[in-house]
């Protein structure tokens, strides 16, 4: 099946663009998939998964948050980049739910978050615009809540990378350490504050920003074993602050297809069968294969 892409920019009520690539198929089935990255990820890493989806009738969205990638993330405008972390949610995610929703109106929307993308998602405003979730690895970034040398590794990336390198760059220099796309320092800053938290994001709550507890769709998180960024106990923390939704959690203990999937490996094309498909199922009819 043929599939068009389409590269756009999209205004948002911050009043800066988001920029997107919508995956259009030859035959649409009325179903629209909207892919929320993880921290730093280009969206161009999620462009296989969404083809495979368009492939299968639904129109996909993927997009770079404001600092990332196509979204105005030059050096000079990260200097001048005054938002923070709950701004992907509650304004870019936000944005590019309620467009796809407007250019697909009687089609059922999902929304799939890739890491972040399903902290932020509770910030949310357009949450009633979703109709399904899926959450891969998806957690909290608590340091005290990882085990090992990752550990020690979280309580610095908190407690002395973030606050020493960001002021002195004015951004965060997440390239010249090898990690991911540069970021934002308000957004850091933010991020940093969370990390520190036993309750993370939820120390800070206010009612007027956090729908967390409104959100009642049907809800699929998903965590690999050897994840050293989303470890089972930190997506299961996640899972539980959506307390309304209808949620299903699944960990995957061993290898897939002779190889572990960890943090970033679902998005790949070796993990199509069963993975891709397993979700394709389960958007389709709410079932899940047995393991």
């Amino acid at each position: 099946m043929t599939v068009k892409v389409n590269e756009l920019n999209i205004p948002t009520l911050k009043g800066h663009s988001i920029a997107l690539c919508q995956f259009i198929p030859e035959k649409s089935i009325d179903k629209t998939l909207v892919i929320s990255s993880a921290t730093g990820v280009l969206q161009k890493y999620y462009s296989r998964f969404a083809t495979f989806f368009s492939e299968q009738g639904f129109t996909v969205y993927t997009f770079d948050y404001y600092g990332i990638g196509k979204s105005d993330s030059s050096t000079k405008s990260l200097k001048q980049n005054s938002f923070n972390l709950k701004s992907w949610g509650k304004n870019d995610q936000a944005a590019v739910v309620l467009h796809a929703k407007n250019q697909n109106k009687n089609a059922e929307l999902i929304l799939i978050t890739h890491s972040i993308g399903g902290q932020i998602m509770g910030f949310n405003p357009n949450y009633h615009c979703i109709d399904k979730i899926i959450m891969v690895a998806s957690q909290s970034g608590y340091w005290k809540y990882f085990s090992g040398i990752h550990l020690p590794k979280m309580y610095l990336l908190w407690n002395l990378i973030i606050p020493v390198l960001t002021p002195i760059f004015g951004y965060f220099p997440a390239k010249h350490l090898g990690l991911f796309e540069n970021l934002p320092k308000n957004m850091v800053y933010e991020w940093a504050k969370w990390g520190r938290q036993k309750d993370y994001m939820m120390h800070f709550h206010n009612a007027d920003e956090y729908y967390f507890d409104k959100i009642k769709s049907p809800l699929l998180a998903l965590s690999f074993t050897d994840d050293n960024y989303a470890p089972k106990n930190t997506v299961d923390w996640l899972t539980k602050q959506y307390s309304n939704a209808k949620s299903e959690r699944i960990h995957f203990e061993k290898a897939i297809n002779s190889d572990m999937v960890k943090h970033f490996g679902f998005f790949k094309n070796k993990f199509k069968i069963p993975l891709w498909e397993m979700t394709l199922k389960w958007i389709l009819d709410g079932t899940i294969p047995h393991e």
